[in-house]
């Protein structure tokens, strides 16, 4: 099983979103087991402070570290970042990271055991815990948020249908867009003409290999168009 330890300042923000679809499912299946959990109660102080202002100056805050060490130190029971087995990951989402991509999500499914996901707000995290905790600084994209949750969100979705078991098809996930380094190829179901547009012949003509080469020509086309960048690596 692949758990899920997220670490945040709002764990209401999780409290029904991993009830639906694929994730639901997974849970069910005992394939994986997610838990949010509040930051502050790692705090010792008696207004349970989690962010204090940066050194040096400037805007915002910046969140401290000793809470973040002691929640991975209790979440993992391991206090040293060099004591890390190589199936748990400590994840700081964050717009500093490194893009997450369709195989590093891969990586994670097949690897990992535990995922804890330190959710970065107000003008980040304290360069230490990077320093001595984190095993992976990542990014959903070139943007900023204003927290780390729903990028959360988008990186649990995304490992999850990775796990055996967790998709209806075991092929599901090797046909999806990036699986190959292309985008997907168009699909098509009933009925066969809708305001005067029809699904390709070739789609109707049952011939499998003839099929098999106008998906592959139309992957190529729509990552062409799309996401060109995808091209310079095939």
């Amino acid at each position: 099983m692949l758990r899920f330890e997220i670490l945040t300042i709002f764990p209401e923000f999780f409290r029904e979103a991993f009830d639906y679809g694929i994730i639901r499912r997974a849970r069910n299946a005992e394939l994986v087991e997610i838990n949010a959990h509040d930051l502050r109660n790692w705090t010792t102080d008696k207004h349970h402070s989690v962010d204090d202002r940066p050194f040096g100056g400037g805007d915002g805050m910046v969140f401290k570290p000793e809470p973040i060490f002691a929640a991975a130190a209790d979440l993992t029971g391991i206090k040293e970042r060099a004591d890390y087995p190589a199936e748990k990951r400590v994840v700081l989402l964050s717009p500093q990271g490194r893009v997450f991509t369709q195989e590093l999500a891969q990586d994670v499914a097949q690897s990992a055991t535990q995922v804890i996901l330190i959710c970065g707000r107000y003008e980040g995290v304290d360069e230490r815990v990077v320093e001595g905790l984190v095993t992976d600084e990542i990014s959903i994209g070139d943007y900023v948020l204003s927290g780390g949750e729903p990028a959360a969100l988008v990186v649990i979705d995304a490992i999850v249908r990775l796990l055996p078991g967790a998709l209806g098809s075991e092929t599901s996930a090797a046909n999806e867009s990036f699986s190959e380094g292309l985008l997907d190829y168009p699909h098509y179901t009933r009925p066969p003409e809708l305001r005067g547009l029809s699904v390709p012949e070739v789609l109707l003509t049952g011939n499998h290999a003839d099929i098999a080469r106008w998906r592959r020509d139309q992957a190529l086309q729509k990552t062409k168009r799309n996401r060109p960048d995808l091209l310079k690596d095939l």
